[in-house]
């Protein structure tokens, strides 16, 4: 088959070293264009990132001579080069969403890992297994744009992905409240303990923006297509929680809810074995062959034993219990520079190949 030609426009940060390690593995996509900001255009990436390769993993070879070229500055050129690109640049909300904006202008399909997007009713933000239809949006946002190929599709904030995939299957209960109290690996914030040792034996129970995206996202993939646009389900009412904890990768959640009609602990086991989505349906390449894993040991799931599961790309789940409030609480975990970042990207991506949204020129 004929690859995907890809850019990375963000290459430099944590999350663009993901996503480079990732297409460089991948049996669909050919890594064909770099950017980064201006500070490091015109330098090879191994110049530009010396001293912050940022993964256990190593560069690839394959990227250390590549030249990186400048985000904004480059958009035509880079657009001309690749089939679509990847987004995962570090710069201001208004200056990203004018930004991936331009590239879609440009025809050239924007998959982003960033915020800016998330709220525009004509932008599908999908968790590939939870609401693929939302893809249908695109059409109506093309014809907003002015574009034929172009367009933007986002993924959801690291932290849902920990709980609301598991969540997602339960919803046919008529879910009522949800309490989520999050514990946030360092890598989201895009650090290590090198870079960050004022995380070693400590806990920061505030995360800006954290918590308002944990309430808000779940009730847009939840959503419906209306009229061209992504309509928020009315429902359940959320809250939640968010603290950074010292843990290199893996975002933690305990989860708090109650159902208009409660199923059976029983049920809902069988529910999260049973589960499977469109990309298990489509075999995905980035797919997890079991999306959710439930372990029934007391103690897991763990962050250093469980989080590369799949991949990194399935959700680890325990401590199925009732609870004196909420109906049930139990545990959740998914890796948040993979499942959680670059690895929901690609996955969505993949999705976003196989149902025709993009092609090669």
């Amino acid at each position: 088959m004929k690859k995907y030609k890809v850019g990375v426009i963000g290459a430099t940060g944590m999350v663009g070293q993901r996503f480079i390690t990732l297409i460089c593995a991948h049996p669909w996509f050919e890594l064909s264009a770099l950017a980064a900001s201006g500070h490091s255009a015109g330098k090879t990436y191994g110049e530009a990132v010396a001293g912050r390769w940022k993964l256990d993993e190593s560069m690839p070879e394959t990227v250390r001579d590549m030249v990186v070229m400048d985000a904004q500055a480059d958009a035509e050129k880079i657009a001309s080069l690749v089939d679509f690109v990847f987004s995962a640049v570090d710069m201001k909300k208004e200056e990203i969403k004018a930004l991936e904006e331009r590239y879609a202008k440009l025809e050239c399909p924007v998959v982003s890992n960033n915020s800016a997007h998330r709220w525009t009713p004509d932008v599908p933000m999908v968790i590939p297994e939870i609401n693929p239809e939302h893809l249908s949006v695109i059409p109506f946002q093309r014809q907003r744009l002015g574009t034929k190929r172009g367009f933007i599709a986002v993924k959801s904030n690291c932290s849902i992905q920990s709980y609301a995939p598991a969540l997602s299957p339960l919803r046919k209960f008529g879910m009522k409240r949800i309490l989520a109290c999050t514990y946030q690996a360092i890598s989201g914030a895009g650090k290590n303990f090198e870079t960050w040792p004022e995380m070693i034996d400590n806990l920061i129970p505030y995360i800006s923006g954290e918590e308002e995206k944990s309430e808000q996202e779940p009730l847009k993939v939840w959503g419906r297509v209306e009229n061209g646009v992504i309509v928020n389900a009315a429902a359940p009412s959320i809250t939640a929680q968010c603290l950074r904890v010292p843990v290199t990768n893996g975002h933690t959640a305990a989860v708090f809810v109650s159902f208009d009609q409660k199923p059976s602990i029983e049920e809902i086991k069988k529910i999260w074995a049973d589960f499977k989505g469109v990309p298990q349906e489509l075999s995905l390449p980035s797919a997890p062959k079991q999306v959710f894993h439930y372990f029934e040991e007391p103690d897991r799931p763990q962050a250093k034993l469980d989080r590369n599961l799949e991949g990194g790309m399935a959700v680890s789940i325990g401590r199925l219990r009732p609870d004196t409030q909420y109906d049930y609480k139990f545990v959740c975990l998914s890796h948040n520079t993979l499942r959680g970042a670059a690895g929901g990207a690609v996955l969505l991506a993949e999705l976003l190949c196989a149902r025709g949204y993009i092609e090669v020129k």
